[in-house]
């Protein structure tokens, strides 16, 4: 594919809680996460899935440069900032994040975004998914607000 994904905590831990992170590890030729999200994830209990998968080193963990002026007055979350730093290092990265307004600075930026949907979406496209229906309603129950509107789009994609 010659993608390189840059991910973020949310589709990380959303990902873990639904069974489906091997898609983030499977899909991308590199997938790193920055170590503020590392941490961020690792404060959590150990038993997390997405924990386990952070420390068990699937994940590359990188330390972000210190984000650019531009970058810090978007006031997003530190793991946003740090991922959306990494990204803007290397136009061939995809930042992999859900929160709207990192996706708005990344779009600013000129970096390509995937969500934990179009992650979901893309796996199955690649036939390593079979049908993504009921995959969404774990992902509502792992705590990742869709709107009904938004789930109606996902599934067009999907073709389902």
């Amino acid at each position: 594919m010659g993608e390189h994904w840059i991910v973020n905590a949310s589709p990380l831990i959303v990902l873990a809680k639904v069974g489906m992170a091997e898609f983030l590890i499977a899909m991308p030729d590199s997938l790193v996460t920055s170590q503020v999200v590392a941490d961020e994830i690792l404060r959590g209990p150990a038993e997390d899935p997405a924990a386990r998968l952070v420390a068990s080193g699937a994940i590359a963990i990188v330390d972000a440069p210190p984000p650019p002026a531009f970058l810090v007055g978007w006031d997003l979350g530190p793991g946003e900032t740090s991922v959306l730093a990494l990204a803007s290092m290397e136009p061939s990265r995809i930042a992999v994040v859900d929160d709207a307004a990192a996706r708005r600075c990344a779009n600013s930026l000129g970096v390509p975004t995937r969500g934990t949907l179009s992650v979901l979406v893309q796996a199955k496209r690649s036939g390593l998914l079979a049908e993504i229906a009921p995959v969404l309603s774990r992902v509502r129950a792992a705590g990742l607000y869709l709107s009904d509107r938004l789930v109606k789009e996902v599934l067009e994609q999907a073709r389902e």
